[in-house]
């Protein structure tokens, strides 16, 4: 694991990861599937990344909404085990890298209704770090960006040049 936490901080970013790999791996068990599990601790997060080797083994569980649904119940089991809240990001089959390219492709589409004329383009709502990524997006193509709403109705808001 690597992070620039202090090593309190740090132990508690593998505990948490070490507690949900259990959690993931238990899973992958109860449906008889094979997967292998890295652990990491990024960002002040830590991360579970579940990869496969045969094709189509990760398939049923790697839709971004399977490993959101799959990602808030890990968290729950972190939590009752740890007694803390957990930020946990759950990655099944590449299923984050393949959302990072709907996203891009979500801003790319915005940022040309900015340069269409557009005053503002709305995203649709979004997980705080989905937002997240966007964010980090959009100021690398040199918009600026806010999130808007309250709870599962917040969403990111790209405006004009930064």
């Amino acid at each position: 694991m690597t992070d620039d936490k202090p090593d309190s901080t740090l132990s508690l970013l593998e505990q948490e990861g070490e507690v949900a790999a259990d959690y993931v791996e238990e899973l992958l068990d109860v449906c008889d599937l094979d997967g292998d599990l890295v652990i990491d601790a990024r960002n002040g997060r830590a991360y579970v990344t579940v990869t496969s080797n045969q094709a189509g083994d990760l398939s049923a569980l790697s839709h971004p909404d399977v490993v959101a649904a799959l990602q808030e119940l890990t968290r729950i089991a972190v939590q009752n085990q740890t007694g803390e809240f957990s930020r946990l990001i759950l990655d099944i089959g590449g299923s984050r890298e393949e959302r990072a390219k709907e996203l891009a492709a979500l801003v790319d589409a915005a940022i040309a209704r900015l340069e269409g004329g557009a005053t503002a383009a709305a995203l649709p709502h979004m997980s705080s770090y989905e937002r997240k990524l966007v964010h980090d997006l959009v100021a690398e193509r040199g918009y600026a960006s806010e999130s808007q709403g309250e709870g599962r109705d917040r969403h990111t808001v790209i405006t004009g040049r930064a």
